[in-house]
């Protein structure tokens, strides 16, 4: 008979044994310190324990209330994508020598997980053109935000420009991490939806640490990277790229532009939706930053018999060494989601990607010249790669017309009227390589009728 005594989590036993240790009667005595006013006596409004199967079932009807994408197609993006994800990337993320690995701080018995960041900071530096890029990040928001430290910390300089066409989220994650670090954030509109470089230009001083750019953009659109460049370093700033690394198969690579940080999120690259997340960010940087990088950075080595090893490395940047002297305090990576990451790319090949990132600008192309067939009005004429924004008639409403969507099976754009007051009425529409032409059509012609 196995033993099963060691699946119970805490017997009467050895809740007595603890109490009895740290000096108390019972549990009650713990929470003595709450006065009594306060303390809820009553029972919570909540259903009564359910057995494993009854519990199967209502989480199943709890899942099935959401709009997942294998019963709606498809056509939001604004940062989160419904990309193809090979059938390898989950079984190989699923192995427990992966998926229950936790920071590899002993590399003699973590050879296997250093190696596999150690791939994935590899591929992203062959991907952004970058020198040294990190373990990973939480995602793309908050590596845009450490990018916004390092530039003002490796300055001393107290000022930020940020383009309004920088993912809404990531602009306020900006604007929280300053507000601590006690630096001041400028945003710089946008024309034709694009970063306006005039405006740019009369916004950056010798005051400026970083220009903080996103291309393609929140719109989709595809700034020009390589006249922002001289704009920033001309006063001896940084030059901030958040990219989206599928477009990367196709465009020029934020390092050759001139790219002091580069980061993104690492969700197109074989990561599941999941609802939002959680995701994977990526950070990284021309080689005079590579010490001021936040986060971890595994080394390759070679061990005492000469054999090629892979360790932490740099270590003395983080929190838990450097303390209040610390340059992020980011205490963890997304070691299981970057691991996703390096499995697509190498399931793909260096060809494969470029194919993949090709049918997303071939197939929102396509769409867009669809949709201004029946009638919609391209908001912008911008060079876009797989999302763009349309205007819907005067007076339509974009939750109401996405509601009528959703009801037909299709999850529609995001409304930019909610991030940008200016845009009301106008839809960020996504297209990926999954989405058929008989899919692009038939939404085009239920947003016809929707907006009727």
């Amino acid at each position: 008979m196995p033993n099963l005594h060691r699946y119970i989590p805490m017997t009467e036993q050895d809740q007595a044994d603890m109490l009895a240790t740290i000096g108390v009667s019972d549990t009650e005595e713990l929470f003595r310190d709450i006065p009594e006013a306060i303390r809820y006596r009553g029972t919570l409004p909540i259903s009564s324990a359910l057995d494993e199967w009854s519990l199967l079932e209502h989480m199943k009807e709890l899942a099935g209330r959401n709009a997942d994408t294998d019963r709606y197609k498809s056509f939001l993006g604004a940062g989160i994508y419904d990309h193809h994800l090979p059938v390898v990337i989950n079984h190989m993320i699923s192995r427990s020598e992966f998926y229950t690995a936790y920071t590899p701080y002993q590399p003699e018995i973590s050879q296997g997980e250093l190696q596999a960041i150690f791939e994935f900071q590899s591929y992203i530096c062959m991907l952004t053109g970058m020198a040294v890029a990190n373990a990973s990040m939480y995602d793309g928001t908050t590596a845009l935000a450490e990018a916004g430290a390092l530039a003002a910390g490796a300055t001393k300089r107290k000022q930020l420009v940020i383009s309004r066409t920088v993912h809404p989220e990531a602009r306020e994650m900006v604007l929280t991490m300053a507000r601590g670090l006690n630096l001041e954030v400028v945003e710089v509109g946008y024309t034709n939806g694009v970063t306006d470089l005039d405006a740019l230009k009369a916004a950056i001083s010798t005051e400026t640490a970083a220009v903080l750019i996103q291309s393609p953009n929140f719109f989709g659109a595809v700034e020009d990277l390589a006249a922002v460049e001289p704009i920033i370093h001309n006063v001896k700033g940084l030059f901030v790229v958040s990219t989206n690394p599928m477009s990367l198969g196709l465009l020029e690579t934020p390092g050759k532009l001139g790219a002091d940080i580069c980061v993104g999120d690492a969700q197109p690259l074989g990561i599941s939706m999941s609802l939002g997340g959680p995701t994977c960010g990526f950070f990284a940087v021309a080689e005079p930053l590579t010490r001021r990088m936040p986060g971890r950075i595994v080394g390759q080595t070679t061990d005492l018999d000469g054999k090629r090893g892979f360790v932490l490395t740099l270590q003395a940047r983080e929190q838990h060494i450097r303390r209040e002297k610390a340059t992020s305090n980011i205490c963890s990576n997304q070691a299981l989601l970057a691991l996703c990451a390096s499995i697509y790319l190498s399931t793909m090949g260096r060809q494969g990607l470029v194919d993949v990132a090709n049918l997303n600008l071939q197939k929102a192309h396509f769409a867009a010249e669809e949709l201004k067939q029946h009638g919609f009005e391209l908001a912008f004429n911008a060079p876009f790669f797989n999302e763009f924004v349309i205007k819907l008639p005067d007076g339509v409403s974009v939750k109401e017309t996405n509601l009528k969507l959703l009801e037909a099976g299709y999850l529609g754009g995001y409304d930019l009227g909610l991030a940008y007051p200016e845009l009301a009425g106008h839809m960020l529409i996504a297209v990926t390589e999954k989405r058929t032409r008989s899919e692009i059509e038939s939404f085009v012609n239920r947003l016809e009728e929707s907006v009727a």
